[in-house]
């Protein structure tokens, strides 16, 4: 069954309560579309781009799903909708209630305006590599030929400061899973 690599990451209470319990709401959810194989650990980051606004909580979640690219991006979008997300309202990189990209389907490369697979901009994005190289670092991503591990090196050795930003942090309701 192909695998899909999803982001999540909100920093604004939603209906299921603070950031944390939606995050751990959101991956019940996401289990409705396919099977939750792997789970990052959770990371406190700050805002990108826009600044003056409340920290993160990320994660990367990896979901076994029958479901297409474009299919799953429909359900994300309306899952983000369920917790209280209104992208018509939006500040571009501004708090949110939630926040689910596909990083990664099944190694499939993709350029449509809705999707871009793999997401053009988690190779520079810490808050994506740092959960995503816990549970899957030798990942091969053939857009950028590296693995995960390979790409979160790079960033270290180019902003090492974005890298240490991104903190891994306990909650008693979020379970990560070894990687495979």
């Amino acid at each position: 069954m192909p695998t899909a690599y999803i982001a999540l990451g909100a920093n604004l209470p939603s209906p299921a309560g603070p950031p944390a319990a939606t995050l751990v709401a959101a991956v019940r959810r996401l289990g409705s579309l396919g099977s939750v194989e792997r789970q990052s650990s959770l990371y406190r980051t700050a805002p990108v781009g826009f600044a003056d606004q409340p920290q993160f909580l990320n994660a990367v979640v990896g979901l076994e799903t029958e479901l297409h690219a474009r299919t799953l991006l429909k359900e994300l979008l309306t899952i983000e909708k369920e917790f209280g997300r209104n992208r018509a309202a939006a500040i571009p990189n501004g708090p949110r209630t939630l926040d689910l990209d596909i990083l990664l389907w099944n190694g499939l490369q993709l350029n449509e305006p809705s999707l871009e697979l793999p997401h053009p901009r988690m190779a520079k994005r810490a808050f994506v590599l740092v959960p995503l190289a816990e549970i899957a670092p030798h990942l091969l991503i053939p857009a950028f030929g590296k693995t995960v591990a390979e790409l979160l090196h790079s960033l270290q050795t180019t902003c090492k400061g974005d890298v240490d930003a991104v903190v891994a942090i306990q909650n008693d309701q979020w379970h990560p899973s070894a990687q495979s």
